[in-house]
């Protein structure tokens, strides 16, 4: 398990344990965080889980795949360097205390 906090864009703070091997998208999803949207259900098909980790995190999380680098160019805008699609990162005890902020709208 690993504590995940989710910031909506309002500053609302969802402070999560998340079952290893989820993702962090899933962990999301099945609590109800608002501003989570994943209409490809974790296929890194679209962009509706994209989030803003904490700055502390980033070079703590694995490296983005092409595919990922790819759906970010559809984000609300993204950052180049703090821009990730939870749907694309796999929660282990790794992950205990990620942050993530959730942008003002996802498309």
């Amino acid at each position: 398990m690993a504590k995940i906090t989710y910031v909506e864009h309002n500053g609302t703070q969802h402070v999560i344990e998340v079952a290893t091997g989820l993702t962090v998208m899933e962990g999301a999803r099945d609590n109800g965080v608002p501003g989570i949207e994943a209409d490809c259900g974790g296929a890194c098909a679209c962009s509706t889980c994209h989030v803003y980790v904490a700055t502390e995190w980033v070079d703590r999380l694995p490296k983005k795949d092409a595919m990922e680098e790819d759906m970010l160019d559809f984000a609300w805008q993204p950052d180049p360097v703090r821009s990730r699609l939870t749907c694309q990162l796999k929660v282990s005890d790794a992950l205990d205390g990620l942050v993530v902020n959730l942008p003002e709208k996802q498309i």
